[in-house]
């Protein structure tokens, strides 16, 4: 999934620059995926994503290994039976790539798996070669823990049971108490509460767990863990000039907001997006649509092709592009960080996935939460609860447009959310200082690159 997909770009970066040897393995289809956006966007494609990263000195190689499904087998709108496959099968195309990768490297041999947390069984495949197994979630701590604690909450009731309990949940290690309106959204039974499961045993069995979150942000959660296990905090995984990276990932072909940003003043314009994969339905969509109009705020919005599995336009009021024309542009994608960094964005109306929210702090930029799916709820409470860097317009039973015009007029108004202003200011400068030399993420990057060669070393 693409917000997977960057955080292990970056990750891979970090390593490389600390001497190690990457071997970077994609999917065929987001391989497939990312050269056809390049094709379009910017001339011949690539086959080798890192070739300029090894230009400037850092060995990073690249394969591509099969999910288990035909490049042309439609992802997104069979999203439960592949899902099924990334359960049941494609253990098995990691397992034979890692095999092959052991036995034929003699001069340079591999001896540590980093996986994806959500991969299943990385673990059983690292004890077959009796290589280091280390764990990588993408998102924050509190989301880690709850996932690790589903079978507290399902003992509990607030989980997979008829009764279903509304009452806060105050039971989680490392947790004070949470609302049960902000527990990962997972359906009990769903093949994603099977993927959840299962990779949530495995994660107990990895040798060292790294999350892309910030000690001093997550502290108590954080401590909890490591009683534990070998998890270390070394987020935000960005990189110090991330909106320069050369190396390209994006799915689909980007749209280039900046001349049309350039036009508008400093901080006036609200960034709305949902991301890759999440769908808003239809009647949310024009609640939406008719309360940008309302707000009378300009703004970008990024509308998917495959949004509800029509065309985009079929989705908006009829003439709606016409009547905000000026004031809004509606792009089926873009350069999200290369947006929210440009001077004339002021908010981010956002479904709170951890990427968003992570590159939004990065830049300053205060957000409107929008949680749809599985974290983005626990991810709005760190930043409506816990960080007062966002407000919640989730915040009710259901959305109208005169809602969404009043949090965008508050948000957009910089007197009045001149306090979330500062909040978000505030925030931003932990996000920096726990990449500089002394910062906590910096430091914990360096104890956990100390242990892996270490474990290598004895593997």
């Amino acid at each position: 999934f693409h917000g997977h997909i960057n955080p292990a770009i970056h990750l891979s970066l970090k390593l490389a620059s600390k001497g190690f040897i990457i071997t970077f393995v994609n999917t065929q289809f987001i391989h497939s995926q990312i050269t056809k956006a390049q094709l379009t966007s910017s001339g011949p494609n690539n086959d080798d994503i890192f070739s300029k990263v090894r230009e400037s000195g850092l060995d990073i190689r690249y394969l591509t290994i099969s999910d288990g499904f035909p490049l042309e087998f439609d992802r997104n709108m069979n999203s439960l039976p592949f899902l099924e496959g990334l359960i049941n099968d494609f253990s098995g195309h990691v397992d034979e790539l890692v095999g092959k990768l052991v036995k034929d490297n003699c001069v340079d041999p591999i001896n540590c798996l980093v996986a994806d947390t959500f991969l299943v069984s990385p673990s059983i495949i690292a004890k077959k070669y009796e290589i280091v197994h280390v764990s990588f979630f993408t998102e924050p701590a509190l989301v880690f823990t709850l996932y690790y604690h589903l079978d507290l909450l399902e003992e509990n009731g607030h989980f997979g049971s008829d009764e279903n309990r509304k009452d806060p949940v105050d039971y989680i290690p490392g947790v004070k108490s949470i609302e049960a309106s902000d527990l990962p959204f997972v359906f009990q039974n769903s093949v994603v509460h099977q993927l959840i499961y299962k990779a949530f045993q495995d994660v107990r069995k990895a040798d060292i767990i790294i999350a892309n979150t910030i000690q001093e942000l997550e502290l108590e959660t954080i401590t909890s863990i490591q009683e534990k296990h070998n998890f270390y905090a070394i987020g935000p995984i960005v990189s110090a000039n991330f909106i320069d990276l050369t190396i390209p990932s994006s799915l689909w072909s980007e749209f280039n907001c900046t001349q049309w940003l350039d036009t508008k003043p400093r901080g006036s314009v609200l960034y709305v997006s949902f991301g890759s994969v999440a769908r808003v339905n239809k009647e949310d969509i024009l609640e939406l649509a008719h309360g940008l109009m309302l707000s009378e705020v300009s703004f970008i919005w990024v509308l998917r092709l495959n949004y509800l599995g029509q065309n985009e336009k079929s989705i908006l009021p009829l003439g709606y592009e016409e009547k905000v024309n000026g004031r809004g542009l509606i792009v089926p994608w873009c350069n999200q960080t290369r947006v929210i960094s440009h001077s004339a964005i002021g908010g981010f109306l956002s479904h709170c996935g951890w990427n968003s929210v992570v590159e939004s702090i990065w830049c300053g930029v205060p957000l409107i939460c929008f949680p749809l799916v599985t974290d983005h709820l626990a991810n709005r409470k760190l930043v409506v609860s816990d960080w007062k860097v966002g407000s919640d317009l989730r915040d009710g039973e259901s959305i109208t447009r005169e809602k969404v015009c009043d949090k965008i007029k508050y948000l957009m108004s910089k007197e009045t959310s001149s306090n979330l202003r500062k909040t978000v200011v505030h925030v931003k400068e932990t996000f920096h200082n726990a990449l500089a030399p002394n910062g906590s993420s910096n430091v914990n990057f360096d104890k956990f690159v100390e242990e892996l060669k270490m474990k290598v070393s004895l593997a």
